[in-house]
């Protein structure tokens, strides 16, 4: 079935389809062997389209897995300095991809998936995907810190963080450093950078919730695939049902 070009690139996982409409517009895709054109219908089962290059797969079916990252793990499809990738984790054929950032010195849940527009409006802060994250700091924040973090911090290259929901957890015998962080936005790093320029340390980061995804007690290593009635919901919530 022919659909345009930079939906087939997009729900490939090349990039978004502004960011594929760039590279088409740069030269470097090619259906068959032609440099591409804006507005090109392409079959994804029939056609062959290249990036740079490099040939791009299309499944036909959406795939989408939550995992729980651990520690030492990367959020790349390429192993870096010998650690495993979070793509590893996952005994499946299709061609996935992780949906965002989440650095390897955290944990917690990570989406894979083939959709590029669904992963595309998880990560923009346009869309208003929430993230959840427990935060272990090296100690409690003062009043005067959480009201800057809530408000929103300037970070060490001048950019500003969003707004952000910052609430102490119930302390749990006698600890009172763990917060729940809920962002809109996805910088690099972005709660160790804000907890720094706070002059707090994060001991420990957990993403337990994308949207109306959560964790649950899905263990470090493991993953499964998001039940219909999550996907549903989440891709309501995204605009996309």
């Amino acid at each position: 079935m022919a659909e345009r070009l930079q939906k087939l690139m997009a729900r490939s996982g090349v990039s978004s389809r502004r960011g594929a409409e760039v590279l088409i517009l740069a030269g470097r895709v090619t259906v068959n062997g032609r440099v591409a054109q804006l507005g090109w219908q392409v079959d994804g089962g029939l056609d062959e389209v290249r990036v740079d290059g490099e040939r791009i797969e299309v499944d036909r079916s959406d795939v989408h897995v939550l995992v729980h990252k651990p520690v030492g793990v990367v959020c790349s499809l390429r192993a870096q300095g010998g650690r495993r990738t979070v793509r590893q984790l996952v005994d499946l054929p299709d061609r996935l991809f992780p949906v965002g950032r989440l650095d390897v010195d955290s944990e917690g849940l990570v989406l894979l998936t083939n959709d590029g527009r669904l992963a595309h409006r998880i990560t923009h802060p346009r869309y208003g995907c929430e993230k959840e994250y427990r935060v272990l700091l090296d100690r409690r924040p003062s009043r005067e810190q959480m009201a800057s973090w809530r408000r929103g911090v300037v970070l060490d290259d001048g950019r500003r963080t969003l707004p952000a929901r910052v609430n102490p957890e119930v302390p749990v015998g006698g600890d009172e450093s763990w917060m729940r962080v809920i962002l809109r936005q996805g910088m690099k790093r972005q709660i160790r950078r804000t907890a720094q320029a706070l002059g707090l340390n994060v001991l420990r980061l957990i993403r337990v919730r994308i949207g109306n995804v959560s964790l649950g007690n899905l263990a470090a290593g493991e993953w499964r695939s998001l039940a219909q009635g999550e996907l549903g919901d989440l891709r309501s919530a995204l605009g996309l049902a």
